[in-house]
C-alpha cells in the first residue's frame, strides 16, 4: 500500500497559479504510475492528469486544455501538478493516486486525502 500526502492547495484569484505536490511513502516509487483527480461539491470525481512510471508519458482530462502540467521527481518520491490560468470552475478537492502498473490505462488503487483548491472570481 502506498501512502500519499498532498500539499500546495489554497485560495487563488482567477488567472493565478498553484503547484500541488504529492509525496509517496513507498520503497520503489518508480514502479508506480501517478495521477491527479478532483472532486467539486455535488459532483463526481474527475480525472485531471496522469504520468507514467518513468515520466515519459502524460495524460490530461479534456478540460485542462494546456493549463496544467504533471511531473514527477523520483529522488523526492513526489508528483507535481502545476496549474496555471486557474478558473473558478477549477475549485475542488484535488487528490493524487498511485497505480502499480507500467501500462495505460492506469487503475489507481491508493489515494491521498486531498488538498482544497479554491479559485475566486
Amino acid at each position: 500500500q502506498v501512502q500519499l500526502v498532498e500539499s500546495g492547495g489554497g485560495l487563488v484569484q482567477a488567472g493565478g497559479s498553484l503547484r500541488l505536490s504529492c509525496t509517496a511513502s513507498v520503497r520503489f516509487f518508480d514502479m508506480y504510475a501517478m495521477g491527479w483527480f478532483r472532486q467539486a461539491p455535488g459532483k463526481e470525481r474527475e480525472f485531471v492528469a496522469a504520468i507514467s512510471w518513468n515520466g515519459e508519458d502524460t495524460y490530461y482530462g479534456d478540460f485542462v486544455k494546456g493549463r496544467f502540467a504533471i511531473s514527477r521527481d523520483h529522488a523526492k518520491k513526489t508528483v507535481y501538478l502545476q496549474m496555471d490560468s486557474l478558473k473558478p470552475e477549477d475549485t475542488a478537492v484535488y487528490s493524487c493516486a498511485a497505480a502499480q502498473t507500467y501500462y495505460y490505462p492506469f487503475e489507481f488503487h491508493d489515494w491521498g486525502q486531498g488538498t482544497q483548491v479554491t479559485v475566486s472570481s
